[in-house]
């Protein structure tokens, strides 16, 4: 099937608050732990430990990463304002959790001279750029592609997962049904969506190569997910 954008951002106040809400804990986790132990395997002590986490929505990522890396600065960034909000309440509800922990509003591609007041500790590059369920919602994939390059230190490990969207209508409908089957309407109708402005494995290796990132792989995972993992040239 075709894809069929979506809306970028996610930026109404009651989708976010639902979207938040919902309980994504057990992919959360995994995504989390997976991150954890490819930069374990992978370490690099010439690098400065920065991490970003690109389209962080709500924080769900950003906040366990810094949980388990409660020193290394991470930066949450997302476009929409309702979800840094809902992620920025969290942080400062036990701000002495997460000293080194903000988030930004930024929309990619972000200008020349990138964000402004961001304080050097959380300023590019990074060591590590994660990204989890941000690229089908992109209309042109190529900025985050661009900014994983642009910001990315030498040798920074990336692990990017998304949604991988299916080859048909009928396997679309039956995949809502079986993971989103008894969820609310409006995270079904969200998630179907989601689906159906996902990319293929295909589409996203020929996005890596027109960004010279050739060098990341492309992993279909289990029924729904892509993973594009690696580091970047040294």
């Amino acid at each position: 099937m075709k894809r069929i954008c979506e809306p970028e951002l996610m930026d109404d106040p009651l989708q976010a608050r639902v979207y938040s809400e919902a309980d994504f804990s057990i992919d959360d986790a995994a995504f989390t732990a997976e991150v954890l132990a490819l930069r374990a395997e992978t370490a690099s002590s010439a690098l400065e430990e920065k991490i970003l986490d690109l389209g962080c929505g709500p924080g769900n990522i950003s906040f366990r990463l810094a949980a388990a890396l409660p020193a290394v600065p991470l930066l949450g960034l997302d476009g929409a304002a309702a979800m840094v909000e809902l992620a920025e309440r969290r942080r400062q509800a036990s701000p002495e959790r997460w000293p080194r922990l903000t988030f930004a509003r930024a929309r990619l591609p972000l200008p020349a001279g990138g964000l402004r007041d961001l304080p050097a500790a959380f300023a590019p590059p990074y060591s590590l750029l994660v990204s989890n369920s941000f690229l089908h919602h992109l209309h042109d994939p190529a900025v985050l592609w661009r900014a994983v390059a642009r910001w990315g230190a030498p040798g920074a490990l990336v692990m990017v997962r998304d949604l991988r969207r299916p080859e048909s209508p009928e396997a679309l409908r039956e995949q809502v049904e079986r993971h989103a089957g008894n969820a609310p309407a409006v995270l079904r109708r969200d998630y179907a969506a989601s689906l159906a402005a996902a990319f293929r494995p295909e589409e996203v290796e020929a996005q890596l190569a027109a960004a010279g990132l050739e060098d990341l792989r492309v992993s279909p995972r289990d029924d729904r997910y892509l993973d594009v993992s690696g580091r970047l040239p040294a």
